[in-house]
């Protein structure tokens, strides 16, 4: 079976990733596209002509999809997946829900690719912030072997959702209050959390020392990230921008940006230099476009590895 013939379902298709999800599934020539979405959406048309469908459990096991990408909360995830699988269909989960199930492969397909096609039904995609940050991680780790890493994230309001960024056009210059998206973990939030855990998860270094400062920004789209790390033998910072420009999705350039990252497939990386406060350290920022390669384009990604599998073994 061709890739582009297979059954897909968007759910959660008319949020902010799912919408992004089924404008890149159209740009790479998919034909078989089904929507779903609650009840409040269901028969709504979308710009292409596809006609939403609620996302009920019977819907989603009716055995009529090969995969099923989910762009909706961790609670949706956790009640709809199981019955996606039931049907047939293997289920990328963009939500929380799987992420750090044993036996789950959490998978960035320029990372650790290969750990998608050792999934029993579900495939999880990691968390907006984890995607950009283990892409440029992997190729440094490769070559000179991670010791500790710092990372303070500067995370935009498409992250929270459409709803938010409505809000933010509706009033650009009205004060926001960013300070509430998360939930706190002791002294530190959630998002902290999992942005450790995953990356952890990711590399397969369960040890690594990782500290994280995650924040919402009044920006629309594009999330920044700066980043301290160490390792174990010196890396030049110019050795580390020709394992960088030379990494697969990364892109080096002299100043990243949110706005320079929007609508791109790819994770801009510059501003390498030494940490001089720190033995064998080096600094970095970073920014990529999160509903993109932070979210949707990493899901069809990870669904492209599993459906090209699915044609050899055929």
């Amino acid at each position: 079976m061709p890739e582009r013939d297979a059954r897909i379902g968007v759910v959660g298709a008319t949020g902010a990733v799912g919408t992004v999800t089924l404008r890149l599934l159209r740009e790479r020539g998919y034909t078989n596209v089904r929507a779903f979405a609650s009840g409040r959406s269901a028969g709504r048309e979308l710009d292409d002509g596809i006609v939403v469908e609620e996302a009920t459990p019977d819907a989603l096991a009716a055995g009529d999809l090969d995969v099923a990408l989910f762009s909706v909360g961790t609670s949706a995830s956790r009640e709809l997946v199981p019955h996606a699988v039931r049907g047939g269909a293997v289920a990328v989960d963009k939500s929380a829900a799987y992420r750090l199930t044993p036996g789950v492969p959490l998978v960035v397909p320029e990372v650790n690719g290969e750990r998608a096609l050792e999934h029993e039904g579900i495939v999880a995609n990691p968390n907006c912030c984890t995607i950009p940050l283990t892409c440029v991680l992997k190729p440094l780790h490769d070559a000179a072997g991670l010791r500790r890493v710092r990372v303070s994230t500067y995370q935009s309001v498409s992250g929270a959702g459409a709803q938010r960024m409505e809000t933010l056009l509706a009033e650009p210059q009205a004060e926001h209050d960013l300070s509430m998206d998360w939930a706190w973990e002791g002294d530190e939030t959630d998002e902290e959390a999992k942005l450790r855990a995953e990356t952890r998860k990711i590399l397969e270094l369960p040890e690594l020392p990782i500290s994280a400062t995650t924040v919402r920004v009044p920006v629309l789209v594009g999330h920044a990230e700066a980043v301290w790390l160490e390792t174990e033998r010196p890396l030049a910072p110019e050795e580390a921008v020709q394992l960088l420009g030379a990494a697969p999705s990364v892109r080096v350039v002299d100043v990243p940006t949110p706005r320079a990252s929007t609508q791109t497939d790819d994770v801009l990386v510059g501003r390498i230099r030494p940490d001089r406060a720190a033995e064998n350290g080096l600094v970095l920022f970073l920014a990529c476009d999160n509903l993109n390669k932070g979210a949707a384009l990493n899901a069809i990604q990870i669904a492209e590895l599993l459906l090209a599998r699915q044609r050899v073994a055929a």
